[in-house]
């Protein structure tokens, strides 16, 4: 059984690839200025872990393809493979991205018209609202303090706890530290490779006035921030 895990929070790769697939690179195609950037993600929503239960087609022999209603095995070349894949459900969250002024700006041309369809790891899973929301910041990162949380208000209190997770150390702050393997080396069909890399994750708090709620609300209060930094 072949098992599609999923991180909690978007990964380099994720973000990478999506940046690469708006741009319009292939598979294989050289992606050090994509690596050079820098990603902060902000944990707007952390959603639930969901588990889809898939067969797919796997050309398998018939003695380790899977057995048919009837208890007949498949035909040679015709066998499928059970696969679990993960996903998060209504999960929301803010990426931060800095680097090179060239890579960036042409990253979010791309955004605005992309070469490819866009999705979140799965064909099946299109982006709910819109994928660009901010431009020409001098600090991305820094602006995830300040930009509005895509979650509904909560009652009771004055503050929100959010999870922020650097690709680099953080300039403040001991934050727990994580090896994962996300760094995209290549997405070449048939020699797909990660580099190692540290996640840096910390805790901010923020105030309850920046939880803009979700769907329309949400997207008009980033328009909203917009005209006023206008």
């Amino acid at each position: 059984m072949s098992q599609r895990d999923t991180h909690v929070r978007p990964t380099r790769s994720a973000v990478i690839g999506l940046l690469a697939a708006a741009l319009g690179r292939r598979r294989g195609a050289d992606l050090s200025d994509l690596r050079g950037l820098r990603f902060t993600v902000r944990t707007d929503r952390s959603g639930t872990r969901q588990v889809d239960f898939q067969t797919i087609g796997g050309g398998l022999p018939p003695v380790k393809a899977v057995p048919s209603a009837n208890g007949d095995r498949k035909k040679d070349g015709t066998a499928t493979i059970v696969t679990r894949r993960h996903y998060l459900a209504d999960a929301a969250f803010t990426v931060a991205v800095d680097g090179d002024k060239e890579v960036v700006d042409a990253a979010t041309r791309a955004l605005r018209a992309p070469r490819w369809p866009l999705y979140l790891g799965r064909r099946s899973c299109p982006p709910a609202g819109p994928v660009l929301v901010a431009h020409g910041l001098d600090d991305a990162a820094g602006a995830l303090a300040t930009f509005p949380l895509h979650r509904a208000r909560p009652y009771g209190t004055d503050t929100v706890k959010v999870d922020i997770a650097y690709d680099r150390p953080p300039a403040k702050g001991h934050p727990a530290r994580h090896r994962v393997m996300d760094d995209p080396e290549t997405f070449d069909e048939y020699r797909r490779s990660w580099g190692v890399r540290t996640e840096y994750v910390s805790t901010l708090t923020l105030s309850t006035e920046l939880c803009a709620g979700l769907g329309t609300d949400w997207i008009n209060a980033l328009a909203n921030r917009q005209q006023a930094s206008t």
